[in-house]
């Protein structure tokens, strides 16, 4: 029944081990930005000019909603969206080498690489955010308000770095040779 493969596939994503890790990472990184939003003033300075100085506040709840949606919402919902996408098995998938490595024979492997790939990128758009995160709270202690804009181009420079790494070894992975 067409119904039954589907609903198995979705059983299966939580049995997997790597969405286990990446809901207790999720888990773990909204337990931190709660803990941590609570060192936060009234009126949070929450966006700030080159430089890091502050041009613009909000309330402590307000951005800790903000927040608490950023780190679970968008990573979650990356993982979940592509877990769907790909249990669709007329999936539309661009991959280098892609008739040979999407072959019946081949299809299940290569589609939990990518669903791998995917929880490893999700987990560490999970830790930039929460990097940034203490970086506001860190920020929001001085006075005046000023973010440390060497810290925040050092954690995206090597968020940027660990992706560009993570997409070469990805796209290498599906090589012919490999």
């Amino acid at each position: 029944m067409p119904g039954t493969t589907r609903a198995a596939g979705r059983g299966r994503m939580w049995n997997d081990r790597g969405v286990r890790w990446f809901l207790l990472a999720v888990a773990f990184a909204a337990t931190f930005v709660v803990a941590s939003a609570a060192q936060l003033p009234d009126m949070v300075a929450s966006h700030f000019a080159a430089g890091g100085a502050v041009n613009g506040m909000m309330p402590r709840n307000s951005y800790l909603v903000l927040m608490l949606l950023l780190v679970i919402a968008l990573p979650t919902v990356m993982v979940l969206l592509s877990w769907v996408a790909l249990s669709r098995p007329n999936a539309r998938i661009n991959l280098p080498n892609g008739p040979y490595w999407l072959a019946p024979e081949r299809r299940a492997q290569t589609i939990g690489v990518i669903r791998s790939a995917m929880l490893r990128f999700s987990t560490l758009l999970l830790v930039f955010l929460c990097y940034a995160h203490w970086l506001v709270v860190r920020a929001n202690r001085g006075v005046p308000p000023h973010l440390e804009e060497g810290w925040f181009l050092g954690g995206l420079a090597a968020f940027l770095a660990t992706a560009v790494i993570g997409t070469m070894g990805f796209l290498r992975r599906f090589r012919r040779d490999s």
